[in-house]
């Protein structure tokens, strides 16, 4: 049985049975906890002292499908057929993987020895909170092979953008008077990629972006011909993808490489298990009518700060060359506003940033979301998707309640849309329905962004964010 590696921040729960696993593989009793920990924000009850004590069994599982049953049996898990359907295939690949590489054994084998065929990944898709990130991260525990990489789709892009980025500015400078030859960087990006993982695990694949969209097709063509096997989750049906985006129709051709490459499963169990009934890490998300609620803010972030070997004091961050000022933190603690993440012109990477710095982020006065202000409701989207594969805590003070937070309404400005369909030189009738103006990706986005932020006030996931105890 090869070695059981780590998984990455947002690993899904491998709890008695998976801790015995572990031991076998002789991890630390700290990453056996952490594992555990782990099992338990996903809403999977467990009692860790026991399960360390019940793992001295040197047991080991088959593959996913064994030790999801196995989880079953303990009564740490309750069984669902919708998932289990998708392990049970999931499983089956798991064997056929087993010492698959795309790596030639040599140059000539490279040029003149026909390579082993990769197997067909998996495209998992459905509704919020079912376990499909469980079940591939499961998955993923159980493939034996160092190369392997499992990621958020949006932080895979921004590494590849950062990888054109690279190639690009690593060209010969154009000399005066001379045409610049084209130079293609996609292809030597795939190929760096692929040499780096034969097998790539994408959280939340979803598009919403058109520098992304563009360049879709031929990235993911060309890891497919570098033998790449890729296994995704996400909450839409392929041919949904960059459903309404701006040039879709360029867009449209990725789809079909996607399911040539990858079989299509839907995990719909119509339970979102991030909403069930968890003990609630106490009051996280205030409402600005609720009396004293400033107040009481204040004092939670006071307490929090005491513990803390710093000063309240504002602290400036370097992304990617770039200063993004946070006027109030202190150590891994971060009291912001609303406009502060959300207002400005911030990103994935910024987020991530603060995800790397601070395990709790207050977010003050975060107002009522309409369509008019579908930009920032992008950016909270993009921020909370940080926050929580980095476990990082939140208090929220906000005008509405959680569901309530974003309105599909009518009443909005429509100047700046009609400003920009100009710009572009949109007929406004017709480019009325582009996801860019209708806020339509954003509603189907914010399900996502509830679900977790639900999850993110239990008392599971509050312990686990805790940095200090790591």
């Amino acid at each position: 049985m090869a070695a059981c590696i780590p998984l990455s921040s947002k690993m899904s729960p491998l709890l008695a049975p998976g801790l015995r696993y572990l031991l076998k593989e002789q991890h630390s009793s700290k990453t056996v906890l952490k594992t555990l920990t782990d099992l338990s924000r996903r809403g999977y009850s467990a009692n860790a002292q026991q399960a360390v004590e019940d793992s001295g069994t040197n047991v080991g599982f088959s593959g996913p499908l064994e030790h999801y049953n196995s989880l079953i049996r303990d009564g740490l898990l309750r069984e669902d057929e919708h998932q289990k359907a998708v392990l049970q295939k999931l499983d089956q690949m798991q064997t056929t993987l087993r010492g698959y590489t795309n790596t030639p054994t040599s140059l000539f084998s490279k040029f003149f020895t026909a390579q082993p065929k990769p197997p067909k990944g998996y495209y998992i898709y459905g509704d919020v909170g079912t376990g499909k990130t469980m079940v591939m991260d499961m998955f993923y525990s159980h493939v034996e092979t160092q190369k392997k990489k499992r990621v958020h789709f949006h932080g895979f892009m921004l590494d590849v953008h950062k990888r054109i980025h690279r190639l690009k500015q690593s060209m010969p400078k154009r000399k005066a008077g001379k045409m610049a030859k084209s130079y293609d960087p996609i292809a030597p990006v795939a190929e760096e990629i692929s040499e780096e993982a034969c097998l790539l695990c994408f959280d939340e694949f979803q598009v919403t972006d058109i520098a992304d969209a563009m360049i879709l097709k031929q990235l993911f063509e060309n890891l497919f011909l570098n033998g790449v096997v890729v296994v995704a989750t996400s909450n839409r049906p392929p041919e949904d993808l960059y459903k309404n985006g701006l040039q879709r129709v360029n867009f449209v051709p990725f789809i079909a490489v996607l399911q040539k490459y990858c079989r299509t499963l839907r995990l719909d169990s119509g339970i979102d298990y991030r909403k069930r009934n968890r003990p609630s890490a106490g009051k996280l998300y205030f409402l600005s009518s609720d009396a004293d609620a400033e107040a009481t803010l204040d004092k939670m972030f006071d307490e929090l700060a005491f513990k803390q070997n710093d000063i309240t004091r504002p602290r400036m961050l370097n992304v990617h060359g770039r200063k993004v000022r946070l006027n109030k933190a202190c150590g891994t603690i971060a009291d912001c506003t609303f406009e502060e993440l959300c207002d400005r012109p911030l990103g994935a990477s910024d987020y991530l940033e603060i995800s790397r710095l601070f395990d709790t982020v207050f977010i003050r006065h975060i107002p009522l979301l309409t369509l008019n202000k579908k930009t920032q409701a992008r950016r909270l989207i993009t921020l909370v998707d940080a926050f929580y594969d980095h476990k990082v805590r939140v208090v929220l003070l906000a005008d509405h309640p959680l569901e309530s937070i974003f309105v599909h309404g009518e009443d909005h400005d429509h100047n700046d849309s009609h400003i920009l369909m100009d710009d572009l030189g949109l007929k406004r009738d017709s480019a009325s329905s582009l996801s860019i103006f209708s806020g339509e990706e954003e509603m189907f986005a914010f399900q996502r962004t509830v679900s977790r932020l639900t999850e993110m006030q239990t008392d599971e996931y509050w312990l686990e964010g805790d940095r200090s105890t790591k």
